[in-house]
């Protein structure tokens, strides 16, 4: 099964995206992830305020199958979290990429998304096109 990846996003291996705007960074994870992980039952993500930091864990996220550890791409300060979705994660499998955000982080460096795969490259990396 082929999966959509926005070409404006850049990923990380561990399967999160970040789509960087004017310093903000939405950050959420991959529809492949969401179709590995089956049905998803439960989400914990930072409170506003608090302050990730790239390659580190801002969450986790449970499922059926595996509770799974979400790693930030960027470090920053979390302006938003997407609190509808962790009152109903399996919507989460939905729109990934739109309402399915998780948190918006004002990010401290953008070249923290330097090393981060292109569309592409996460593709091939996932699907082994």
């Amino acid at each position: 099964m082929a999966f959509e990846y926005p070409e404006n996003l850049r990923y990380l291996d561990t399967h999160e995206y970040a789509r960087l705007e004017d310093g903000t960074a939405t950050i959420g994870i991959t529809a492949f992830a969401v179709d590995q992980l089956g049905d998803i039952v439960f989400l914990e993500l930072p409170e506003v305020g608090d302050t990730i930091e790239k390659g580190e864990k801002f969450g986790t996220i449970e499922s059926v199958k595996a509770v799974e550890d979400l790693q930030s791409p960027v470090t920053g300060e979390v302006l938003e979290r997407n609190d509808p979705l962790m009152d109903a994660p399996e919507n989460l499998a939905d729109d990934p990429y739109g309402e399915g955000w998780m948190i918006k982080v004002q990010v401290n460096s953008p070249e923290d998304l330097d090393d981060a795969l292109s569309a592409d490259e996460y593709s091939t990396q996932v699907e082994g096109a």
